[in-house]
């Protein structure tokens, strides 16, 4: 049976195509059949035999989504992944990519990995939302990072009123509100003063973006919460899935924010404590730092 991977790519840098079409190569030599998404085959002018819509099932078969980018392009192919219930495996291109598995210098030795099959599998928890507007289900979707619901006029804040588990909180003037992941905490929800969330955790995180209220703290919830936010009058919102698919939300809607029912599933290469990730991306000062030296005296033996 044909060994199929999917590579998912950024088709607008320039960086990215000789990256693809050496990943493309490495593949085939192993035996191993790249698809390629048919819209980024045409802008990359990849030479790929297996070209595929970009449609839901253009993962269905494969055993592993490879993405070639940032974070963008790997939310993206989680789409993919998802859909076809195999795991996502991602190379940063792009500038920080967080959700990354491996750095550009370690572009072959990540081609080898997926050839061996030589990675481990770990699940990240999704959201799953529905919209309601006088009763009416017009949007079911779903988010690996967040949603955030925001308002659709510049000038003027959004009127809303947030529930938790049927029950209502408090009413906010606002710019939007985001219901987060932990994976999607260092994202969106930490640019808005959301906190960080170890993707361990299992928990919602909820963030008013420029609240003007005196309770506008972050929230974390247990996962089986239900969240809820309605859209009072006068102003209409936009509602963002991992700020890829959005939806004009009218006023006198509902939105309603869950734990997704499928998760998205990472291959792992080389497990890494998230703490050396947040140090390593974002750049933290850890200078000082004596806690090897501490752990190294207690492995040495008594009298010593």
């Amino acid at each position: 049976m044909t060994r199929e991977v999917l590579v998912v790519t950024h088709p607008r840098r320039s960086v990215v195509r000789e990256s693809a079409q050496r990943v493309l190569e490495m593949l085939g030599a192993a035996g191993v059949s790249p698809r390629v998404l048919r819209d980024e085959a045409e802008l990359l002018d990849l030479a790929a035999p297996n070209v595929v819509p970009a449609d839901v099932d253009a993962a269905v078969g494969a055993e592993l989504v490879l993405v070639l980018g940032g974070d963008g392009s790997l939310l993206r192919g989680a789409e993919f992944a998802r859909s076809a219930d195999i795991p996502l495996l991602g190379v940063n291109l792009g500038h920080v990519g967080f959700l990354a598995e491996a750095e550009p210098d370690a572009l072959e030795a990540t081609v080898e990995h997926v050839v061996r099959k030589e990675y481990s599998v770990e699940e990240r928890m999704t959201v799953d939302v529905t919209v309601r507007h006088q009763g009416e289900l017009i949007y079911s979707g779903w988010a690996l990072n967040e949603m955030s619901l925001e308002k659709a006029e510049r000038a003027r804040m959004l009127d809303c009123v947030l529930e938790i588990d049927g029950r209502p909180l408090s009413r906010w003037g606002c710019d939007g509100v985001i219901c987060s992941t932990p994976t999607g905490s260092t994202a969106y929800a930490f640019s808005a003063g959301g906190p960080v969330m170890w993707p361990g955790v299992e928990a919602l995180l909820v963030v008013p973006i420029s609240a003007h209220a005196l309770f506008a703290r972050p929230l974390v919830l247990a996962p089986g919460a239900t969240v809820a936010i309605e859209v009072l009058p006068d102003v209409p919102a936009v509602l963002y899935c991992d700020g890829r698919r959005l939806l004009d939300v009218p006023q006198l809607s509902r939105v309603e924010v869950v734990r997704g029912r499928r998760p998205v599933r990472l291959a792992v290469i080389r497990p890494r404590q998230f703490t050396d990730r947040l140090v390593a991306k974002f750049d933290l000062p850890v200078a000082g730092w004596r806690g090897e030296r501490r752990a190294d005296r207690h492995l040495r033996p008594p009298g010593t």
